[in-house]
């Protein structure tokens, strides 16, 4: 599979791994000034790419870094973006702030992660009956703690 990137603003950063087993991909905020984020804030920060699968079958998905999360509250707002490839437009991500305190996103930072992933496209059928299985309509906590 290829992904091919357009930078839509000649400061855009093309996605890249972290470490040569990295499953994500980072994204940098593409930024003319400093955006702060308020706590309980979401703003969407531009990325300055768009980008094309040589592949039908594969959306990006778009994930958090655990950094910004687990140290600043930094999340996305949306929680996993998916961006279709048929989708040709500029990338956005939801940034919300769960911290105690404002976060100032920069131009240039590592802000959420991709990871390229499959995508099933199944055939729809309705039916009126589904096989029975052992653990039936059980739902939250039915198969133990």
């Amino acid at each position: 599979m290829k992904l091919t990137f357009k930078k839509l603003n000649e400061n855009a950063v093309i996605p890249s791994r972290a470490t040569k087993c990295s499953a994500g991909m980072d994204i940098c905020a593409c930024l003319d000034a400093p955006v702060t984020l308020e706590c309980g804030e979401i703003k969407m920060i531009p990325t300055g790419l768009t980008a094309m699968s040589d592949c039908d079958d594969v959306a990006m998905l778009i994930y958090p870094r655990s950094g910004l999360a687990s140290k600043h509250g930094i999340a996305l707002a949306n929680c996993v973006g998916v961006i279709d490839s048929d989708y040709r437009g500029e990338w956005f991500i939801p940034l919300i702030n769960h911290g105690k305190q404002p976060f100032t996103v920069e131009n240039g930072m590592r802000i959420a992660q991709l990871i390229p992933t499959k995508v099933l496209f199944p055939e729809v059928e309705v039916s009126e009956t589904l096989s029975e299985t052992e653990r039936g309509e059980g739902g939250f906590g039915s198969t133990g703690n």
